[in-house]
């Protein structure tokens, strides 16, 4: 089954912007990538910081706990230049992220706007959906520079989302793969859809009422709310 309905939002069929999570989201978390980005975040603090391999890394989890990001706690402690930090971590092999045909497909058929909420920078998106094939999908990018650096789940992104492109929430739907992201979300009136997943920090709020639907398959979850034409007689 590709989805579970928890609670009746906004119906499938009515949603005019698509608003998607971009890491573990639109790629399995079974890629591993972020990984990566974790490795690179090491190097970066034990580089910048003089710190051991394992003082960084138990910095970076403990930033992260604290702040929402590592980066967060990065510029608010030790007064790191933000830009200088994605750049670095963003640095990555994407072979390991496979194609996905049925997604792309599912994408192409939706209707309305398509806008990517992430974390991380717009050069990183843009390079992820490029490698997926679906970067001519997507209208928007709202990154962590255009929220103001304040991670998701900070309010002022969602907000500035909205703002930037004239989202009405009561006719939009976000997918995350971070239960807890989704709080600002269905606060501001959208329908939300969790991408579940192994990770045990990716389910934190899980079962609240903010999740309105339970998804499994993402590709299948889009393909059933917008069913194929009839096939002419």
């Amino acid at each position: 089954m590709a989805f579970v309905t928890r609670r009746e939002g906004c119906p499938l069929p009515q949603v005019e912007t698509w608003i998607f999570d971009l890491d573990n989201t639109l790629y399995p978390a079974s890629c591993h990538l972020f990984d990566q980005v974790q490795a690179r975040m090491n190097l970066f603090i034990a580089t910048r910081l003089g710190l051991t391999a394992d003082q960084a890394a138990e910095l970076r989890r403990r930033y992260f706990r604290e702040h929402g990001t590592t980066l967060r706690g990065l510029m608010t402690v030790d007064a790191i230049d933000p830009h200088e930090f994605l750049a670095f971590v963003h640095e990555i092999e994407l072979a390991g992220v496979p194609p996905d045909p049925a997604l792309v497909a599912a994408l192409a058929r939706l209707p309305g706007r398509k806008i990517v909420h992430t974390n991380g920078s717009v050069r990183h998106a843009e390079r992820l959906l490029d490698h997926l094939g679906i970067g001519d999908a997507f209208t928007g990018i709202i990154d962590i520079v255009a929220a103001g650096f304040e991670p998701k789940p900070a309010l002022d992104g969602y907000r500035e989302l909205l703002r930037r492109h004239a989202v009405t929430p009561r006719t939009a739907l976000m997918v995350e793969d971070m239960a807890r992201n989704l709080v600002p979300a269905a606060r501001l009136g959208m329908t939300t859809a969790w991408l579940r997943n192994s990770l045990d920090w990716a389910s934190e709020g899980a079962e609240e009422e903010h999740i309105h639907h339970v998804v499994d398959d993402l590709a299948g979850f889009l393909a059933a709310a917008v069913p194929p034409p009839e096939p002419r007689s």
